[in-house]
């Protein structure tokens, strides 16, 4: 597989759109690559960690979001399920996991149904270690502020606004990886 191929096919290479996404999964997948090292006990599939963190947000040019340069009719929530939708249908249901998966430190029903989210209502967190590690090092690195690394403070205070859930999800990750 050669993720940048896939992305290629969605995204103009060369586009702002392209360069944002790019330069975000390589930043996420570096992330993840180098948390999977420190951890061989974890045995995790390094492969498809660096394709899955490359295609986690492919769904984002489906979703307005005009900061981004993504200018499609959905909310941005959308995004990971979408691309999800898009990597089943391309034949890699595992990828698509992660990419529905990976929003927020995930999404359950409840969150769903409390929060009346436009998407469907059903648990989207991480299962895989494979697919917490992406998630996990996805929460560093914004589309906006492309290639800084958030502290993990500033992390924590974006997912406390979310509910102490996540906090809580975030923290066994830190306690996992780091």
């Amino acid at each position: 597989m050669n993720p940048l191929a896939i992305l290629s096919a969605y995204y103009q290479p060369g586009s702002r759109a392209y360069q944002i996404l790019v330069s975000h999964s390589r930043s996420v997948r570096d992330k993840a690559l180098a948390l999977a090292e420190a951890h061989p006990e974890l045995e995790l599939d390094r492969t498809f960690v660096s394709e899955a963190a490359m295609l986690h947000d492919i769904g984002i040019y489906l979703c307005d979001a005009p900061e981004i340069d993504c200018h499609g009719t959905s909310p941005y929530i959308c995004h990971g399920w979408l691309g999800a939708e898009l990597m089943r249908s391309l034949g890699y249901p595992r990828h698509a996991l992660v990419c529905e998966r990976h929003t927020g430190a995930g999404l359950s029903r409840a969150m769903i149904e409390a929060r009346n989210l436009p998407i469907p209502p059903h648990d989207m967190l991480p299962v895989s270690l494979e697919e917490q590690l992406i998630c996990f090092a996805d929460k560093f690195f914004s589309k906006t502020k492309l290639e800084r690394e958030k502290p993990i403070e500033k992390i924590r205070q974006g997912l406390a606004a979310y509910g102490q859930e996540d906090v809580k999800r975030f923290d066994a990750w830190c306690e996992l990886f780091l």
